[in-house]
């Protein structure tokens, strides 16, 4: 009888363990992905969202940075102490971003995927290479 119990609390605690190591990947991130711009004069002109390993990451001119999720919408940006909330239209369709981080408030509204942003920033970058051959 010692042993059965002995068995299976290793085997609970193998669940257990393995079930913590292994991150989740949310689907519903997707929905948050694309490219968001701020008005002109703001301290950032756009970021990007993406996922990367499963999380959602934010990068900008001033650097990059973990999203952690606190609630719907909201989101806690790892690098610079502040939040993102992502805002709706009437059809729950995300259209843009509030970003509350190191006494900035900044408005931005959604672009374009983050794919798009991706393969024109690589082109981009590519491009004077390019020329200069």
């Amino acid at each position: 009888m010692k042993k059965m119990i002995l068995a299976m609390a290793a085997v609970l605690f193998s669940v257990v363990a393995f079930s913590q190591e292994v991150p989740t990947s949310d689907s519903s991130l997707k929905q948050y992905t694309g490219t968001y711009k701020f008005p002109e004069g703001s301290v950032v002109a756009e970021i990007a969202v993406l996922i990367d390993g499963g999380s959602l990451v934010m990068s900008a001119s001033a650097g990059t940075s973990p999203l952690e999720k606190r609630e719907e919408d909201l989101f806690f940006i790892v690098q610079f102490q502040g939040t993102a909330k992502f805002n709706r239209d009437a059809n729950r369709k995300v259209v843009g971003v509030t970003i509350n981080a190191m006494g900035y408030v900044l408005e931005g509204t959604r672009t374009e995927g983050a794919l798009t942003w991706l393969v024109r920033k690589n082109i981009n970058e590519r491009l004077p290479e390019k020329i200069c051959r």
